[in-house]
């Protein structure tokens, strides 16, 4: 049972309804407050027109055709890896491509998969699902009930939206099960859904007036009868209404069957409940730790140092306890990983019988396998395991703990790629370094001559910060390469090595320098790393972005004017900020589904949820270093200010669109250089889809080439 990262998933999974994304909270002095009516005719009449300016531009660009054909065929390519996950017998993958916009999804079997083309069976066509149902649905995943893995409940939103409905499917018959005939079906919200049993779930979802969080996530947790109707669902766990959200996990393990509640008080807390019975029982641990049952083991890993049982144990460290004593209250911990200052552990797996962890090493994958105690009293057996390196490595096991013999029961995929290599997929077996070459993706440009570097730059306080360099065939340091800088650093997320064709095609083989800042927020080393940049001190992330850029600067990698950064949602609050506070070192700015008026950000969608990492701008206190950086109160006529692309979508219901057209709006009002493009589609990711992305990408290089080399 895989408890991490609950909180990061959330934002994945759970979203406003559409009708709900209009605030109900008090008037201000805000002359753009109107632009949060996400659906008002008079926002969308100011969208479309703000729309036709940028595409009357930036389409009319010299190379923009050819250049969205190039970013289109990356993404229509039918020799991408098909990313597989496993339901029984099947591996099942969402394949979207020219012909499938919206995606078919469809499963083979491992002996298939391995062969240069396999012959797969289709289970749903989305693309032909919409049309005959007068929908633009965009899939949302599935959850399958085993061991028959016979019916899932199926999520799909509309046009890419966070909220979904969810319906029960059939993999027999390839259809959904009407909830005339007993299936299982909720109207599109933020719905959290589990199996109990074969005909019985947990749900999550608005229940009425008081049934969600301030965040607007799911607050209660039901049982749910097949049969019955939703309002006759049996409440069994309830989080508190100013609780980011409330939710259930389910681990089926014969053996280990296990139901676990929790509340999440703030994105990085949690409070744990074991269901025995009809009674809850708490799991002690620290409130900032994520804890993992699996098998008779606890797995706890940690954001902040802990002293216990006459130990003391660092932040970031894995520790790993006897379940049946922690639930007794005697758990004695010991520790599997503790970082250091350039090594931390970003993720972890689990096969049958041995745990993978995949360990960040100066922002490079290395993998290890630790074998637990095989007698009483005996010790885990770690090995490190020989993969590729330095890049990024990801790994999927295939093991099915459902299923009595299971043949995949030690395998995993294993994914390898860095800046300038693509991606290849490995079948891998614990207890060994070989291998079993599955996939590998194209290339889709030709990388030769190119190279990669990390360096680092030195932070207004002394901090070493590094960053990725690509380098472009036959560049020189001579301080005029348009060059894109790219960063994110919040919320514990690390920025790693990565393929793109993309960036490939339309950036680096023009003679763009690409660069990645693993800046403070993140969480390149561990808990630490981003803590360091939270609250009161998020003004670091800032200055470690803006001493990347002077160090590209001073090093003559580019100058100030052929300098362009980019962010997305906190990485489009990074860019903002900066920009705002360092204007003379950047010549463009994309700005991609951003935070920008963070007055307001806590009343707007799932705002409230982030207060863990930005603050609660209704405390003077902590409005005092809020207001400091928050871009859309900080932009003033009289600065001088690099040009600004804003990119946002009608169908964010993660961040608000406002935010974007806000800061448009009032920036254009004072004059500055600004481009606006929202997409109607697409959710928090812009796109909805393979044209839709294609064409956002083009217009956002259309812009940077413009403003960064004059073409």
């Amino acid at each position: 049972m895989i408890l991490k990262s609950l909180l990061t998933a959330a934002l994945v999974l759970f979203s406003l309804p559409l009708a709900a994304q209009t605030p109900s909270a008090p008037m201000t002095d805000d002359p753009y407050l109107w632009l949060e009516d996400v659906q008002g005719e008079r926002a969308l009449a100011w969208v479309r027109e703000r729309n036709r300016l940028t595409e009357s531009e930036l389409l009319a660009r010299p190379g923009f055709a050819e250049r969205e054909k190039a970013i289109r065929e990356v993404l229509d390519s039918r020799d991408q890896i098909p990313t597989v996950s496993r339901i029984g017998a099947h591996l099942y993958n969402l394949w979207r491509d020219a012909a499938n916009p919206r995606g078919l999804w469809r499963r083979t079997t491992l002996a298939e998969y391995r062969k240069a083309s396999p012959a797969w069976e289709t289970v749903l066509d989305l693309d032909a699902l919409g049309k005959a149902e007068g929908e633009n649905w965009v899939w949302g995943g599935a959850t399958c009930h085993g061991p028959a893995y016979r019916r899932c409940l199926m999520q799909l939103s509309r046009g890419g939206a966070d909220a979904s409905v969810t319906r029960e499917f059939d993999l027999v018959a390839k259809a959904f099960v009407a909830p005339a005939a007993g299936g299982f079906a909720l109207p599109e919200a933020k719905a959290s859904v589990d199996w109990a049993d074969a005909d019985t779930v947990w749900v999550g979802t608005d229940f009425g007036p008081g049934t969600l969080t301030r965040s607007g996530y799911p607050r209660v947790v039901k049982r749910w009868k097949r049969g019955t109707p939703l309002a006759e669902a049996k409440t069994v766990f309830e989080g508190r209404a100013e609780d980011v959200y409330a939710g259930v996990s389910v681990d089926a393990t014969p053996g280990f069957e296990r139901t676990v509640f929790f509340r999440a008080p703030d994105f990085y807390t949690s409070e744990m409940a074991l269901l025995q019975g009809d009674k809850l029982v708490p799991l002690a641990k620290p409130s900032d730790a994520s804890l993992t049952l699996w098998h008779q083991h606890a797995l706890l890993e940690l954001r902040s140092d802990w002293a216990v049982g006459g130990q003391r144990f660092a932040r970031g460290s894995l520790l790993v306890a006897d379940a049946a004593a922690l639930l007794q209250g005697r758990a004695r911990w010991t520790a599997l990983f503790t970082p250091t200052a350039t090594r931390s552990l970003e993720a972890m797996s689990t096969t049958r019988s041995r745990l993978i962890l995949n360990v960040l090493d100066n922002v490079a994958s290395r993998l290890e396998e630790w074998l637990p105690p095989t007698t009483a009293g005996g010790a885990w057996q770690r090995r490190e395991v020989q993969a590729p390196y330095p890049g990024k490595l990801s790994v999927a096991p295939l093991h099915d703990p459902l299923l009595p013999s299971d043949e995949l029961a030690e395998h995993y995929q294993l994914s390898s790629a860095d800046f300038l290599q693509p991606d290849t997929l490995w079948l891998g077996r614990t207890g060994s370094d070989e291998r079993e070459r599955l996939k590998s993706r194209p290339t889709f440009y030709d990388a030769g001559g190119m190279r990669v570097e990390q360096r680092f730059a030195t932070s207004k306080d002394g901090t070493r910060v590094p960053y990725f360099v690509v380098w472009p065939k036959g560049a020189q340091a001579d301080g005029r390469n348009p060059t894109l800088l790219y960063g994110y650093g919040g919320f514990e997320v690390p920025l790693t090595p990565w393929y793109s064709g993309s960036i490939g095609r339309a950036w680096t083989t023009q003679g763009g320098v690409y660069v990645v800042a693993n800046i403070r927020g993140g969480g390149e080393f561990g808990p630490g790393w981003h803590q360091a940049a939270i609250l009161a001190n998020k003004q670091k992330s800032y200055d470690d972005f803006a001493a990347v850029a002077e160090a590209l600067i001073k090093d003559k990698v580019t100058s100030p004017a052929h300098l362009g950064i980019e962010g997305g949602s906190n990485g489009g609050l990074l860019v903002g900020a900066v920009m705002l506070q360092r204007p003379e070192l950047f010549g463009a700015v994309v700005c991609q589904v951003p935070l920008l008026d963070m007055r307001r950000y806590h009343l707007l969608l799932a705002g409230a949820s982030w207060m863990a990492e930005y603050g609660d701008p209704d405390k003077p206190e902590q409005w005092a270093f809020i207001s400091k950086y928050s871009p859309y109160q900080n932009v003033k006529a009289e600065q001088k200010l690099p040009a600004v692309l804003f990119i946002t979508s009608t169908r964010d219901d993660r961040v608000h669109p406002g935010h974007a057209r806000k800061m448009a709006a009032r920036m254009l009002e004072q004059g500055h250089r600004v481009r606006y493009w929202e997409n109607i589609e697409g959710g928090h990711g812009g796109a909805a889809d393979n044209a839709q992305r294609a064409r956002m990408q083009a217009i956002e290089y259309a812009f940077l080439w413009q403003q960064l080399a004059g073409r």
